[in-house]
């Protein structure tokens, strides 16, 4: 009589007991199928499994807006760690959270050790989100440290631990452009001409990355202004309150108001980085993509946009001097007792850029377009507002109206 034994048998470790597939290493052994001859019965019948693991993915600045978007998406394909530095905001649930400070050699091998060793070497796709930003148009080390330097450091510690990436892609800027005029587009041929420390740091960064990417793949993405239906967009944020409020600066105007920048939604964004890492091996070895709405509102077009939905009446628009502009802005800066305003002297030299973009790459590699536009999430953003505005205020981190000050 035929006695019936176990074929599998759990191998000693931390796999113990577990049918799943590492690598190539199966956390089981297998007794030799010809000692028992059932064993050809389990195997014809498929009652043994095993289960081969998600590939990985590692998106760093995953508690941002875009990051853990972005993550959260990929995380129902891939299995997914996000780099950031510690404390809120954390990144969505799906996604393993590695603290990491991109400013620092130490914290990053540290991060990375930990990922090799809960992950593996094999990253489909480093998602490099992470940045310095902010709007005073001042130089800052920051940019350097965090956005230069730190995709330096996380690109050789990479390389140092043994990694293999099959593409790393890395967030950029429209502005790293030169900008158009109404009627043309730009094209990722377009010539560079970066104004101010932002775009500048994100030209650094490219040219970083082609001298230290190896062997990895990479993709440049070229993002206009980023925004959602609750509107999280400073930019358009600080235009909306002006005009709720009635600002005597939200009829006025520096530049030509029949010039425009092209925006993109927050979810075609995310869409369009989903299918990078979708086809991260049919792209080419070194990918450049610009990614925004095509058509640009113009600043006369929000501003009567802006004036109907907030006060059911158009909101005309009187072009001033730029030198006018930029004194009012000045002495309202350093003015006792009144708040820093938003416009900065140095954001009116640029008053006058205008972005139109061509995706017809992304579209051709991707087969991306947007399937949203700015002109449509309008009303969205507004509806927001009103519906619970000191919640919208806060949100966007704008100080409260004297009226919304005494609700609280």
């Amino acid at each position: 009589m035929l006695v019936r034994r176990n074929i599998l048998q759990p191998e000693q470790g931390p796999c113990r007991g577990d049918s799943s597939v590492h690598g190539n290493q199966k956390s089981v052994s297998l007794m030799a199928l010809s000692e028992v001859p059932s064993a050809l019965l389990l195997l014809s019948t498929g009652s043994m499994h095993t289960t081969i693991p998600k590939e990985f993915v590692l998106v760093t600045g995953s508690s941002g807006l875009i990051g853990a978007r972005t993550a959260d998406r990929l995380s129902a394909q891939f299995r997914v760690a996000g780099l950031d530095r510690p404390g809120e905001p954390h990144p969505p649930s799906s996604v393993e959270n590695i603290p990491c400070d991109l400013s620092s050699e130490d914290s990053v091998v540290q991060a990375l050790t930990m990922v090799r060793e809960r992950f593996g070497v094999d990253i489909a796709a480093v998602v490099h989100l992470a940045a310095y930003f902010d709007f005073s148009g001042e130089p800052s080390p920051k940019y350097s440290e965090v956005t230069v330097e730190g995709t330096r450091r996380l690109l050789r510690s990479l390389h140092a631990l043994g990694f293999r990436v099959a593409r790393f892609i890395f967030s950029s800027t429209m502005l790293v452009h030169k900008p158009c005029e109404p009627g043309e587009a730009i094209t990722e041929k377009w010539p560079l001409d970066p104004r101010w420390p932002y775009p500048q740091s994100k030209v650094e960064t490219e040219q970083v990355l082609e001298s230290e990417r190896g062997q990895y793949p990479t993709a440049v993405l070229r993002i206009a202004g980023v925004y959602d239906d609750a509107c999280h967009s400073i930019p358009l944020a600080h235009h909306i309150e002006r005009i709720s409020e009635r600002h005597i600066t939200s009829k006025m105007f520096p530049g030509h108001i029949s010039h425009g920048q092209s925006f993109l939604h927050l979810e075609d964004l995310v869409d369009a980085i989903v299918r990078v890492v979708e086809r991260r091996r049919t792209l080419p070895e070194t990918a450049v993509m610009l990614l925004g709405e095509p058509e640009p509102l113009t600043y006369d077009e929000l501003q009567h946009r802006f004036g109907r939905l907030l006060h059911g009446e158009e909101w005309d628009t009187v072009r001033i001097p730029k030198i006018v502009a930029k004194t009012g802005a000045w002495i309202q800066g350093v003015t006792p007792l009144l708040e820093d305003p938003f416009i900065k002297p140095w954001m009116i030299e640029f008053a006058d850029d205008h972005y139109a973009l061509d995706v017809s790459r992304a579209k051709e590699w991707l087969d991306w377009e947007p399937r949203h536009s700015l002109r449509d999430t309008l009303p969205k953003m507004i509806d927001a507002l009103k519906r619970d505005p000191v919640a919208w205020y806060r949100a966007h981190q704008l100080s409260l109206p004297a009226e919304l000050e005494e609700t609280q």
